[in-house]
């Protein structure tokens, strides 16, 4: 996700009137819906001579009205330029839906960072936990994640977003394909995890939702770069046929271990890997850097994905 300056204080109330003119009212909201499936509403191309800051990007995208401070309760390394930070939500009204992103303020920087949420929305349900995965960066919300952040740190949380995967009980199963590339796993990821959690379910209540099969595509320059793999093979594990994934390398330098050797391509994903997954009953959500997504969307166009069944999120 990207950043955004803005002067605020850090208390709720505070938080609240800083950010009024920025964010807009529900109903000045434009969110395109199908069926009971909500999606990015950009399906084009995005051009600008200058980089919009996080706020200013997402000044049309759906806000949620409860601004929810949050304590850190965990921090991992991911990978050698990740952190990944678990944050227990004082709010009990505060909810996301898989794929969205938070708003972060952190008391006394007066920049907001814009992170993707990498956890399920049955984990914040169930414990009260959200999970970002951070890279490094010298923006300072990113920089301080890396060099200040710690157990007990205190920053504030504001869902946002309309790329999300949020289906309900009565409706027809569709197989999804989902595309990633670098950090861009992160909702995607958060995706993944509500879709096992619907598997769950609907195998262990035998109602709810009736998910299709989902194949994600995973893109990054080498193996220590996929972030989360091993959650992901325990999730292929865990539901083999239903849920699928292949990562792809494009500048692995070293051996590729034996667990994921059977996993992995090197090279790009191509045109060759996306066009057995066409069908009438396929949607597509792909994260990941603009340049790759505008490749990705012009690919899927030319082996005849309709363009309303491509949904995608740009990070910067």
């Amino acid at each position: 996700m990207a950043h955004a300056t803005i002067y605020v204080g850090f208390t709720v109330p505070q938080l609240l009137r800083g950010a009024s003119r920025i964010f807009p009212t529900h109903s000045a909201l434009v969110v395109l819906r199908h069926s009971a499936f909500c999606y990015c509403t950009v399906n084009g191309t995005i051009k600008s001579k200058r980089k919009m800051d996080h706020l200013e990007r997402t000044a049309n995208n759906f806000r949620q009205e409860v601004i929810s401070q949050a304590k850190v309760c965990g921090i991992t390394n991911e990978s050698e330029t990740v952190k990944r930070l678990r944050l227990a939500i004082a709010n009990k009204d505060f909810t996301f839906k898989a794929g969205q992103w938070v708003d972060f303020f952190i008391p006394g920087i007066s920049v907001v960072g814009g992170f993707s949420i990498c956890s399920s929305p049955g984990l914040l349900e169930q414990e009260g936990i959200l999970e970002l995965a951070v890279k490094y960066t010298v923006h300072p919300p990113a920089h301080w994640i890396h060099t200040e952040c710690a157990l007990d740190s205190e920053v504030a949380l504001r869902v946002g977003g309309d790329f999300f995967f949020d289906p309900q009980p009565g409706d027809s199963p569709v197989k999804l394909v989902l595309i990633a590339g670098g950090v861009g796993i992160n909702p995607l990821f958060s995706i993944l995890l509500h879709i096992a959690d619907l598997h769950g379910y609907q195998e262990g209540k035998g109602n709810g939702y009736k998910m299709g099969t989902v194949k994600l595509y995973y893109s990054a320059k080498n193996t220590s770069e996929l972030l989360f793999k091993k959650n992901i093979l325990g999730l292929m594990n865990a539901f083999p046929g239903k849920i699928t994934c292949r990562f792809h390398v494009t500048q692995q330098s070293s051996q590729i271990c034996k667990e994921l050797q059977p996993h992995v391509t090197e090279g790009r994903i191509s045109e060759k890997d996306l066009e057995e997954h066409v069908s009438k009953d396929t949607l597509w959500y792909i994260c990941g850097p603009p340049p790759m997504i505008e490749s990705l969307s012009t690919l899927l166009s030319n082996i005849g994905v309709p363009r309303n069944c491509v949904f995608f999120e740009k990070w910067w």
